[in-house]
């Protein structure tokens, strides 16, 4: 069986003016048997050239000549045949002009000229074969996939573009042709990549501030700006310049120059202070932004209500709000403001905001959202040189934190406890912190924790709790929420509150024991009894050493006053008879009832008060007792009925004394002997009372003084000595149980 497919031709090729012929053909359905193709071409005046081509995949041959151009429009005819074993098989004949088959060779040598450095003028060159009528332009930005195509006719290898955009990078391709119609393009030349020149910058910065104050009578400002568009930079911005100056003044008070997109100043607080801001390349600086510093929050009444934002896929937050109530009509345009919330940073994260229009009541914003990261956003309702604001926090994608609050301490204060804690980090926070728990328990308790709420607007660090009890050991820990979970809970903490006593709980009281103290101790005899009582529950030790009594005052007078009482002494001495034993010395109480009466003697050689005298006389007549007499002002009486001025019973029981009659001629102490202190027998005795009556004036009466005796009536025993009815203090020895020689 035999099959043979004609070939089909397409038509022949010819590159560049002076190249060869070549033809190309399709070989068909492959027959398995090895095939030989011959072309042959026929031109004018019957010239015929033809060639072989032996390989069984043969689909393309250059015949090897060149075509003459002097008659571009004569005509020529190929033709293809294949001859295998089973026979032969031609294509039709195709026709074709020198025209139709030539594709010029690509331009070359291209090069762009800018005239006075300026993109305004831009030139295009290259060279091109000289048959060329038509060439065709492209040309495009590096960062743009789309072409701008541009013919141009009889170019002659040069041709001005004028919509070049200053201060970008541009990629320029161009082809040829030799015919407006006929023929085909040459294929692209290489590109070339090129920049146009710089151009002075158009437009203005959209500039944006916040201020913050220091101290009553400095402030923060810090400004921010966005950078140009290439449209508006028109060049690579060297710096920016920023003017300072105070409104009332109109002079420029400070200039600076920055690389960066902001800027902080401090300036006074007093004072109306504007700023202007301005970009600078090569070629000049853009028109400056003036801005006038204002309390951006400072109207209440421009303050915008019920500011919300929600998610809106990924990367987008829509910002709503509603117009500030009756102030409306007055707000000329509205600022929605967007910064990453990072608790506890150094350094402020990048500042966002876009301008809305008083009508629009909502904005979408993209820049700069990430999903998982809090955002505080503020919107600014803005009229003139006055403006109110509200905030509230968002973020496009939230789920539980990854971590909870580290409680770093715990501290106590008037009964109640004080906690801090670090932030969890922001990359671990995952969206908006809405609220902060605290939980408690004792120590060693299976019971539930108890916890409190805190919300996150209005949590202090450090927090109070003062629900715990003193004395007991409580855990504490710390987890954090957001809108989607609670997170795993935060590092434990033991603290036992020690419960300090509160002064304020006792203040009130001893102020009113005070008072009543006062008043009870301002009355005369509850003042007395109060001193008595205190001096008979005070110990023993707690009173001071007894003196030796032979360094008293007396002791050492007692030589000198001897002489001048010698004679009435002689007399006494003479007049009591020496008993032939020690006498017993008889100690007498004295009933409360019974009060002695003391009249002064009239010795001759009796001292005056306070010349420390030693000794007086008494004899019967003198001294006496009677129940019915009042006391004189000196006499005095214990609270418990006992006689306490012990010294004046004191004396030596002569041979007549009887029980009656409890002294005869005795020997008195005198009462500037002993000091007052404890351990003594208590001794008010002052000077004796004269014979002659006197009339006491009350206010020289002496408050009465009070004694209360340490040593029982029975712990007094006679005494014995051998110095006979002569006794005197440095022959005396006291103790708590007995008097002894």
């Amino acid at each position: 069986m035999t099959r043979f497919e004609y070939v089909g031709q397409r038509s022949p090729l010819v590159k560049g003016e002076r190249g060869t012929v070549r033809c190309t053909w399709d070989r068909g359905q492959d027959t398995h048997l090895y095939t030989a193709y011959t072309l042959q071409l026929k031109g004018p005046k019957n010239l015929t050239w033809q060639k072989q081509c032996n390989d069984h995949y043969c689909d393309h041959l250059d015949l090897g000549i060149n075509l003459t151009p002097e008659s571009p429009e004569s005509s020529y005819t190929a033709k293809v045949t294949a001859i295998n074993s089973l026979g032969s098989a031609s294509s039709f004949p195709s026709s074709f002009t020198l025209l139709d088959i030539v594709r010029p060779l690509p331009p070359w040598d291209i090069r762009i000229k800018f005239v006075n450095a300026s993109v305004s003028r831009c030139t295009l060159q290259w060279r091109d074969e000289g048959l060329v009528l038509l060439n065709r332009l492209r040309y495009r930005p590096i960062n743009s996939r789309s072409w701008n195509m541009v013919n141009a006719t009889n170019a002659k290898g040069r041709h001005d573009l004028l919509d070049l955009k200053p201060f970008t990078e541009y990629e320029f391709q161009i082809s040829s042709k030799l015919h407006l119609y006929k023929g085909s393009w040459s294929d692209w030349s290489e590109s070339l990549r090129t920049q146009t020149p710089e151009e002075e910058p158009t437009g203005t910065l959209d500039v944006w501030y916040m201020r913050q104050h220091i101290d009553y009578n400095r402030q923060q400002i810090s400004l921010f700006w966005k950078n140009l568009s290439l449209s508006e930079a028109k060049g690579k911005i060297l710096h920016y310049q920023v003017t300072l100056q105070e409104v009332a003044g109109g002079k420029a008070t400070l200039q600076n120059i920055t690389e960066h997109t902001s800027w902080t100043w401090v300036i006074p607080r007093t004072g109306n202070w504007a700023v202007s801001v301005s970009a600078a390349n090569s070629k000049g600086s853009s028109l400056p932004t003036h801005v006038n510093i204002t309390d951006l929050c400072g109207a209440g009444l421009l303050a915008p209500q019920q500011v919300s934002a929600n998610s809106e896929g990924v990367d987008n937050l829509m910002v709503t709000w509603t117009p500030p109530g009756k102030a409306a009509a007055a707000v000329q345009e509205y600022v929605v403001e967007w910064r990453e919330l990072h608790p506890g940073a150094s350094t402020q994260p990048p500042l966002g905001w876009l301008w809305s229009p008083p009508y629009n009541l909502s904005a979408l914003i993209s820049e700069n959202i990430k999903p998982y990261i809090c955002y505080e956003i503020r919107v600014h309702a803005l009229s003139g040189d006055q403006g109110g604001c509200n905030s509230i926090r968002g973020n496009s994608k939230h789920k539980a934190p990854l971590s909870g609050p580290h409680i770093n301490a715990i501290s106590e204060e008037k009964g109640s406890i004080l906690i801090s804690w670090n932030e969890i980090p922001a990359r671990e926070q995952m969206g908006c912190i809405l609220h902060y728990r605290i939980y408690w328990k004792e120590q060693d308790s299976n019971s539930q924790p108890q916890l409190c709420e805190i919300p996150y607007r209005v949590s202090p660090n450090p927090h109070p709790i003062d629900s715990l009890r003193p004395r007991v050991t409580y855990i504490l820990w710390m987890t954090a929420l957001t809108a989607a979970g609670e997170s795993p809970q935060g590092n434990e903490r033991e603290f036992c509150l020690q419960g300090k006593a509160n002064w304020s709980t006792f203040v009130a009281p001893s102020i009113c024991m005070g008072v009543i103290m006062v008043g009870v101790l301002s009355v005369r005899c509850f003042r007395q009894k109060v001193f008595v009582l205190l001096l008979a529950l005070r110990p023993q030790w707690c009173s001071k050493e007894i003196p030796d009594p032979a360094n008293s005052t007396w002791a050492k007078n007692y030589p000198i006053v001897e002489e001048k009482t010698q004679l009435a002494l002689d007399r006494l001495l003479t007049d009591c008879p020496t008993p032939e034993e020690p006498e017993t010395l008889v100690i007498n109480k004295v009933l409360h009832q019974v009060t002695p009466a003391f009249r002064r003697s009239h010795h001759p050689n009796w001292p005056e008060k306070g010349q420390g005298v030693q000794g007086h006389y008494t004899s019967e007549e003198d001294t006496g007792y009677s129940a019915s007499s009042p006391p004189p002002p000196r006499a005095l009486t214990a609270e418990t009925g006992q006689g306490v001025d012990l010294y004046k019973v004191l004396g030596s029981k002569g041979p007549d004394s009887t029980p009656g009659n409890p002294a005869s001629p005795s020997t008195v102490l005198p009462v500037d002997y002993l000091p007052a202190y404890e351990g003594y027998l208590p001794s008010n005795i002052d000077y004796l009372p004269s014979h002659e009556p006197s009339i006491t004036d009350p206010r020289e009466e002496l408050p009465q003084h009070i004694s209360l005796s340490i040593f029982p009536s029975s712990s007094l025993h006679p005494l014995t000595s051998s110095c006979g009815e002569k006794l005197t203090l440095d022959q005396v020895k006291m103790g708590c149980g007995s008097l002894m020689l």
